[in-house]
């Protein structure tokens, strides 16, 4: 008897030894198993995670390293025997157990590379529901959805497809933007590397839905195994009839590609993306015209993240009302959201929108992995507001987190411990953002390289009331002024961390001549 046995093939899980795990049961096990590369389950602390098919269901043991397997085997791994690696039923696991996962239905659960798999776990459900619907309709559903753009700016997707499907022209195109570089963020690629038709197919109904005919993945160099897996499910997809000249049989003409970034933050912008697209530097343009009208090579485009289009398929295959049965206010359905950082259980929870910020990181996450006590909490990228423990109640909600001075982005919540320096952390947003500026506004270009240098005084207590004074007016210039984003949020980790943990911006005088950092070069040669 062939038992199945599932080891993931996510980055996570290889960095930590999944392929020498994979090849020690090739070795010991032999024909006795039948082995599947499965994505991860996001509970990265136990990874590599081992799961056995058994009658009772999949069993998970964890982590296992290769030195562990020979007596893993040995103990009745194979028949699901209890061991000190033993976790129980996977599904049953607590971290688990209370998601409600939708987006991420299948990561971990298939064979990512399987479209037999797939579709007996509910695949392509979605594409033939939009098929057998006039793209107006498939764009109410999505509109009825209230499903929000989930790479950070929360515009609802409905409306952006309404006005593809509008624009007049004879060449439209669907852009999945997965320049996934905000620290503390991994849904995407988890996504993509764990279950990647669910992205083809969530592009292919937008292309249905707007008369697309060409898509393009923009997806960052930094992840090689995406690259790779996603490819290889493109050309399975084409050889399934899900991609090509007649999708499913139907008059959907699809051509899906990959296009692999350079690695600049930028291009996370839909327009530097664009830009980037086309053989050009990431460059942000101005807007209007919106992409929507005028995007990649001037046509109508689609421009949505990883996450909005992987939640596509579930709502077409369920309905637009099911899914907003999900979530609270404004903000529709789940999101992923990702635990980094200093904390004890990190990885991925899908949950409806209304979960709070203490149920995440203290009830998912564990607290701090020093075992220290928390004392804020970045959510929503390095552009991100810190918040601090006093507002743990917070709700995961578009609306409820803008009010408090802060967003939610792209689910991305990274901890931090009572060591931290807030100073520190305010200097390194701006210096981030000098460093990754494209360089094509002043308050942008220009401001991040004043803000670094200004809290360089600071930190060094010279004049520190004045200099405060002085990076709040740069802030607001910066919020104000700059082009786009990029520019624009830098400040809410800076006023954050000012407002929250003020007393780590007010240091000792220092006596006499006080030696600075020497100006720093910002992009184009800009001081």
């Amino acid at each position: 008897m062939t038992t199945t046995v599932y080891v993931p093939r996510d980055s996570a899980a290889l960095s930590v030894g999944a392929d020498e795990v994979a090849e020690r049961l090739r070795a010991v096990a032999g024909d006795r198993i039948r082995l599947v590369r499965n994505g991860s389950r996001g509970m990265l602390w136990l990874e590599p995670l081992v799961e056995v098919e058994t009658g009772r269901g999949r069993l998970a043991y964890g982590p296992v390293r290769p030195e562990d397997v020979d007596g893993l085997v040995a103990a009745g791994l194979l028949d699901g025997a209890e061991t000190d690696h033993s976790l129980g039923l996977t599904e049953d696991l607590p971290w688990l157990r209370d998601q409600q996962r939708i987006t991420f239905a299948r990561v971990g659960v298939t064979d990512p590379l399987s479209a037999a798999d797939y579709e007996r776990h509910g695949g392509i459900a979605g594409l033939r529901n939009a098929l057998g619907k006039a793209s107006a309709h498939v764009v109410e559903e999505v509109v009825e959805s209230g499903l929000r753009g989930r790479g950070g700016a929360g515009f609802p997707a409905g409306i952006k497809w309404k006005t593809v499907l509008g624009a007049q022209d004879d060449l439209k195109f669907v852009c999945c933007n997965a320049d996934e570089g905000d620290s503390g963020t991994f849904a995407d690629r988890m996504l993509m590397e764990g279950d990647p038709f669910t992205l083809i197919e969530g592009m292919t109904i937008a292309a249905h839905a707007v008369g697309a005919t060409e898509g393009y993945v923009y997806l960052r160099s930094e992840y090689p195994d995406a690259i790779a897996i996603l490819r290889s499910a493109i050309e399975i997809a084409y050889a399934h009839n899900w991609l090509g000249d007649s999708v499913l049989g139907s008059e959907l003409k699809f051509d899906l590609f990959v296009r692999v970034g350079a690695g600049a933050y930028i291009c996370g912008e839909e327009t530097s993306m664009l830009d980037s697209l086309e053989g050009k530097r990431g460059m942000v343009r101005a807007k209007p015209p919106i992409p929507a009208l005028e995007g990649l090579f001037g046509r109508p485009t689609v421009v949505n993240n990883v996450l909005t289009l992987g939640a596509v398929p579930m709502v077409l295959a369920g309905g637009g009302a099911a899914y907003a049965d999900h979530g609270v206010g404004r903000s529709r359905g789940t999101q992923v959201f990702q635990l980094g950082g200093n904390v004890a259980r990190g990885g991925i929870v899908e949950a409806p929108f209304g979960i709070t910020l203490g149920e995440l990181v203290n009830g998912y996450g564990g607290g701090t992995r020093t075992g220290r006590p928390i004392r804020a909490v970045q959510v929503g990228g390095p552009l991100g507001a810190y918040v601090p423990v006093d507002q743990f109640s917070l709700r995961m909600d578009y609306e409820e987190f803008a009010a408090a001075g802060a967003m939610v982005g792209h689910g991305g919540v990274v901890v931090f411990d009572d060591t931290v320096d807030m100073a520190s952390m305010a200097r390194f947003a701006m210096e981030f953002c000098a460093v990754e500026s494209c360089g094509k506004c002043t308050p942008c270009r220009v401001g991040a390289v004043r803000g670094k240098e200004t809290l360089d005084k600071i930190i060094a207590g010279v004049d520190t009331e004045e200099n405060l004074a002085l990076l709040e007016d740069l802030c607001e210039l910066m919020t104000d002024g700059s082009l786009c984003a990029m520019g624009g949020l830098t400040p809410m980790p800076v006023r954050s961390a000012v407002k929250h943990f003020g007393e780590d911006f007010h240091r000792s005088p220092v006596a006499g001549p006080v030696a600075l950092p020497m100006p720093t070069v910002g992009p184009n040669g800009s001081k």
